[in-house]
């Protein structure tokens, strides 16, 4: 007869199910060059707003956001009021909280810390694969363990090209400016994200409020672009899914 009291908790045992780990790493391996390819351009990017390389540095290792550094960049080069810089960061990195909702459930068992430290090494596509293959909140052995082999090779990816850009920054021709590190970057992000009529519409409307409101001072058309993008995807998510519900 097996001795239950000798037996490890569930969550003891996932944290340390070695097979999950390279399960993960190797379903997340096919995301890193893209992850390093994107930091390399957050890097120019913020060498070419004006950035040192220590507060270069500073930036990608304490916020680990490619959108939120990229929109704070500007309004911190037009030495824009603090609350502007941050406001704008916190509304582009939103979907954060809904990561962390998501992952709540299967995590809620773990110290804060590590809850803390994993929040703070999620990223958009780790979260995704990660619900993919586990869409049960249900205890299972190796969930953190998988997530972990998503989540630090993705983190480490994302901070090898974005050091690599801080130093190469010098590299890029001056006239290609910020402007050219900016376009790569939104093409990067929008490219992926424009998964179906929802996502769609509000990256369109999103866009022609950011044209229509480029004169707003602070570029607060920035902000207000993006919230009403958000508004609009949200507002159409609803719409198709009562009349899935009306037609299904």
């Amino acid at each position: 007869m097996t001795d239950l009291s000798s037996t490890p908790p569930q969550p003891y045992v996932a944290e340390h199910h070695e097979p999950s780990w390279r399960e993960g790493l190797k379903t997340g391996t096919p995301t890193l060059f893209g992850i390093g390819a994107w930091g390399l351009v957050v890097g120019i990017a913020m060498v070419k707003s004006g950035l040192t390389v220590p507060q270069a540095l500073g930036m990608t290792l304490l916020v680990f956001a490619g959108s939120a550094q990229l929109a704070a960049l500007p309004l911190i080069a037009s030495h824009s009021p603090i609350w502007v810089i941050f406001a704008t960061a916190f509304v582009v990195n939103l979907r954060f909280v809904i990561f962390s909702a998501l992952l709540a459930p299967h995590f809620a068992h773990l110290p804060w810390r590590k809850r803390f430290v994993l929040g703070y090494v999620a990223g958009d596509m780790t979260v995704a694969l990660f619900l993919q293959k586990y869409p049960s909140e249900a205890p299972q052995v190796g969930k953190l363990s998988y997530l972990k082999g998503l989540l630090y090779p993705n983190w480490a990816a994302w901070q090898i090209g974005s050091i690599a850009g801080i130093f190469l920054g010098s590299a890029v021709p001056t006239e290609w400016g910020l402007g050219f590190a900016g376009t790569l970057a939104i093409i990067c992000v929008m490219i992926p994200l424009m998964v179906g009529r929802p996502a769609l519409c509000g990256v369109l409307v999103a866009g022609v409020v950011s044209v229509l409101a480029a004169g707003l001072p602070y570029k607060l058309g920035l902000l207000l672009a993006v919230l009403v993008g958000m508004l609009t995807s949200m507002a159409v998510e609803e719409g198709v899914e009562k009349w899935r519900k009306h037609h299904g």
